[in-house]
């Protein structure tokens, strides 16, 4: 008797560490990729990318991890619009760089419209969705950046709906522009003496909930917005070797990173840690039956 009571004590305790395995803040996977635009549905708002090539990273025991694009095994992959503005923005022929959510099409969070044709030779000019999630940089030396603040009282979750946008613009490493951006609201910055401008336009957004009273701890898909930016590039944008390119990702970058783009705190890098589910559901499946076996004898 002493020694099932023993067996069921150690059982309990390794029960209780497969629940501590589960990550509290599971996200949705999300899917990046490259590709170009193949058909654009407006009436059911569908854009559809063809030659798709997505966006993984190898971590060697020692060094940086090296970070490409590796053509899938599907000719298109079609998603819906992250916003109605894509419409305007992206015309058939254009190369993109695209994120969705759940897998790869079917809901497209992002869209980023590339200048440059070569690998490491691309920048981006125009975005519309969540910028967070673009390892490509921004044509220009620009930076955006921008964190949602939520309105606690609109929470379902780990997500709260966005009051408002904290947005700035950043050239040369220097911030050049801010402003707190309602939804709907944009900010737009032409300072420099080469042409080139920022506009950024809040759509719609959701923020965490975690930095709200008594909502820390909970379990849910992360925070997604919309932004539609528009990047006109200096004049001497086609006439300069863009071969210094760098992606914004910083296990990626060489050299300082020129530009990036985020939609919220640096921790929001896309990860997807809803695959320890799975095995801490099974480890649990079969101590319960476990249990059962020994009650038997």
């Amino acid at each position: 008797m002493f020694v099932k009571q023993t067996y069921l004590v150690v059982i309990v305790a390794v029960l209780f560490l497969c629940c501590m395995c589960v990550p509290v803040g599971a996200v949705i996977q999300q899917v990046t990729l490259k590709g170009t635009v193949a058909t654009l549905n407006q009436p059911k708002n569908t854009i559809t990318l063809e030659h798709p090539q997505q966006y993984g990273c190898n971590y060697p025991a020692s060094g940086a991890p090296v970070c490409s694009y590796t053509p899938m095994s599907v000719e298109v992959l079609t998603g819906t619009a992250p916003d109605a503005a894509a419409f305007s923005v992206f015309k058939t022929g254009d190369p993109v760089v695209a994120t969705s959510l759940g897998g790869a099409g079917e809901t497209w969070i992002t869209l980023a419209k590339l200048f440059g044709s070569r690998p490491n030779e691309e920048f981006v000019t125009d975005i519309v969705g969540d910028m967070g999630t673009i390892p490509t940089p921004l044509i220009g030396n620009y930076i955006v950046e921008a964190t949602t603040v939520p309105d606690c009282s609109s929470c379902t979750g780990t997500t709260c709906t966005a009051m408002f946008a904290n947005v700035k613009v950043m050239s040369e490493g220097k911030q050049v522009s801010g402003k707190a951006l309602r939804p709907g609201e944009a900010l737009t910055y032409n300072g420099r003496n080469d042409g080139s401008s920022v506009a950024v336009t809040f759509i719609k957004g959701q923020a965490l909930s975690s930095t709200c009273p008594d909502k820390a701890g909970m379990t849910g898909p992360q925070a997604i917005s919309v932004y539609v930016v528009k990047i006109v590039p200096p004049i001497s944008a086609a006439q300069v070797d863009i071969r210094t390119a760098t992606t914004t990702r910083p296990d990626e970058a060489l050299t300082p990173l020129p530009v990036s783009a985020s939609t919220t705190s640096p921790t929001q890098i896309p990860t997807t840690k809803s695959g320890m589910l799975p095995l801490a559901a099974f480890g649990a499946i079969g101590l319960a039956g476990l249990i059962l076996v020994m009650r038997k004898e």
